[in-house]
């Protein structure tokens, strides 16, 4: 895990200081918003046929897609009445083509399953195309996978890379919003967002690395937040609870009050466009970072989502864990898309919120 450490610490007391208490001002648009705006068609359509996916446990589906110009619903063998007639209905909001897989999701998270349970130190990610082609380990040594292709009936891609690692704005005020500096013991990270659960207790959702279960959480003066409460280790997420909080977020740079509403949270699909507001790369780069492409989604038992910068740039940095990820709002705003969790140069692996929901069953009201 990194984490801003004591020596971080003052330095964002210190900017907590000098910001004080700003009224929150209208947020300026990111980079790379508008092609995030051009998506949402697409974003819908890949809704109305990922909300029949989930519905009716269909045994075929292998992923989605978001093309440049329409939706790509990867199937095995026959597609289903049920599928034809949610694909009908989505073509309402954009294109969408059925291309054929080679394997079904479930087919290829089976196999990874077995994969996941003898991979070795070597073997750091294993993921799943959403064309259902195969699984993809990322690892350290390519010999080190050789023996494990060879466990499973599916092809088994390679690649060679750095594993991603963790990843740990200044002075937040209640009710608390997602976006702000929180430190928790002697380690600090970044807010999510505020949720609820069914009996409407509040909460804010952040990384499980930031902290354990009871460590005080305040905010870099010392104001006190709530004690970290359930943590789902694996999956990276945790609840802190709170009674006043927000549904917003700070989209500005470090010592910024730009905020944004938070209009609910939606599912993440292969291709879609996002950013992240992350304390440490909104005060380095005095904006969130965006341009940031979903690649893959892991198949093991961290359960992560995998993008990549498109330009490059870094995707996230040391204090940026439990940051939202997220999207453009149809009504203005944004949609929580996940949690920031790892970082490795231009790639970050994040938790989606849809694992939050089911972890916690929690929700963010429209």
């Amino acid at each position: 895990m990194i984490s801003r450490r004591a020596l971080v610490l003052v330095a964002a007391l210190a900017v907590a200081t000098a910001v004080g208490q700003q009224p929150a001002t209208a947020a300026p648009e990111p980079t790379g918003w508008a092609q995030m705006v051009a998506q949402q068609p697409l974003v819908r359509a890949a809704d109305v046929i990922q909300a029949e996916v989930l519905r009716g446990g269909y045994a075929g589906f292998a992923g989605i897609v978001l093309e440049s110009d329409h939706v790509a619903l990867w199937w095995k063998g026959a597609v289903p009445a049920g599928i034809t007639a949610a694909v009908a209905k989505a073509e309402r909001q954009a294109p969408v083509a059925i291309e054929r897989a080679r394997y079904s999701n479930a087919e290829l998270r089976a196999a990874a399953d077995v994969l996941d349970a003898r991979r070795g130190k070597e073997v750091h990610a294993v993921k799943i195309p959403a064309d259902g082609s195969g699984l993809v380990l990322g690892t350290t040594a390519a010999a080190a996978t050789r023996s494990l292709s060879s466990l499973v009936d599916v092809p088994v891609r390679t690649v060679v890379e750095e594993p991603l690692v963790d990843v740990s704005r200044q002075n937040d005020s209640p009710p608390w919003k997602g976006g702000a500096t929180i430190v928790l013991g002697n380690a600090a990270c970044t807010s999510g967002f505020a949720v609820r659960n069914g009996a409407n207790q509040r909460f804010i959702l952040t990384a499980g690395h930031c902290g354990n279960p009871g460590v005080r959480v305040t905010d870099p003066t010392g104001e006190f937040i709530g004690n970290a409460g359930s943590k789902h280790g694996d999956h990276d997420i945790m609840l802190i609870p709170t009674g006043n909080v927000v549904n917003q977020q700070y989209v500005g740079g470090g010592n910024s009050n730009s905020v944004e509403i938070v209009r609910g949270w939606g599912d993440v699909y292969t291709g879609e466009i996002l950013c992240q507001s992350g304390v440490t790369s909104a005060r380095e780069t005095g904006n969130p970072v965006c341009n940031i492409k979903v690649l893959f989604f892991y198949a093991d038992r961290e359960d992560l989502v995998e993008g990549e910068q498109l330009n490059g740039q870094p995707a996230a940095r040391p204090g940026d864990s439990g940051g939202p990820v997220y999207g453009p709002a149809a009504g203005g705003g944004v949609i929580a898309k996940g949690t920031v969790t790892r970082t490795a140069g231009a790639r970050i692996g994040f938790q989606d919120f849809r694992t939050a929901n089911r972890d916690f069953g929690v929700y963010i009201p429209l």
